[in-house]
């Protein structure tokens, strides 16, 4: 049923700031700019996923719910929304396994119930019209979501979602699960530390054509980034985005050539 990762959201405080953060982080400049019940958004396409901003302006419900949702956590990521070949195939598919989703709305999305999903609010609707994607990432190569239930999450992923898991292992004394989704991944990380049982989503990881050349350009940018190492991947190579990101973690990831 599912396809591929469509967009993620990111809430922010103000929607301009967040925009220039991230059409710096991502070498590519927004489009789709609008207003609706309060909330502005702006969205930034890559060849694999869009990252949709969102803020809120007005006073309208979708305002109220995204503004205590920046209360909850901060900044940050806050939605993820799977592409699908069929929604009316899909709706019925989740319903069918208990995710009890909501109805589909006129733009042909739905969401899955949050309680039924962990916490993490999980949408599903049609693929994105190909668009031009940023010049500076080559696309988005994992989400990770972090959980205190390691077990549960994977019956949610593969067996309710239907997601191929590719690999599941332990690693410095902590459990991670990776589920494939289109050509990028999910990627689970046990964390006993989670307080209230939920799931949470952490943080996104970009591909870099060049990791030293996009450090360069973000440290130019005025962005605090770690220096390059190598990867828990044989063959990659990464460094951190402290900063400029709205609030979600962030790691850029090259891989070498196959």
């Amino acid at each position: 049923m599912i396809t591929g990762f469509h967009h993620v959201v990111i809430a922010v405080r103000d929607l301009a700031a967040g925009v220039a953060a991230y059409e710096t982080l991502l070498g590519a400049k927004a489009s789709d700019a609008s207003e609706e019940d309060g909330v502005a958004t702006a969205l930034i396409a890559t060849s694999n996923i869009a990252v949709e901003l969102m803020a809120p302006i007005g006073d309208g419900e979708a305002a109220r719910r995204l503004l205590a949702a920046i209360k909850d956590g901060g900044e940050g990521l806050k939605s993820l929304v799977f592409a699908t070949g069929d929604v009316a195939q899909a709706h019925s598919r989740f319903e069918r396994v208990g995710l009890a989703p909501e109805a589909i709305t006129a733009r042909g999305s739905f969401r899955l119930n949050t309680e039924r999903t962990h916490g993490v609010r999980l949408f599903v609707m049609s693929p994105r019209a190909e668009q031009a994607h940023a010049a500076h990432v080559k696309g988005l190569d994992h989400i990770v979501i972090r959980t205190p239930d390691a077990e549960r999450a994977a019956a949610l992923y593969g067996a309710r979602l239907g997601l191929d898991m590719r690999l599941d292992r332990e690693v410095a004394g902590r459990r991670l699960m990776f589920f494939r989704c289109g050509d990028a991944v999910v990627e689970l990380v046990h964390d006993v530390t989670i307080e209230g049982g939920r799931d949470r989503f952490w943080g996104l990881s970009w591909r870099a054509r060049d990791a030293d050349a996009e450090r360069a350009r973000l440290a130019a940018a005025g962005l605090d980034v770690s220096e390059v190492r190598q990867g828990v991947k044989p063959g990659t190579r990464v460094f951190t985005a402290r900063n400029g990101t709205a609030g979600a973690p962030t790691l850029m990831i090259e891989h070498a050539p196959r």
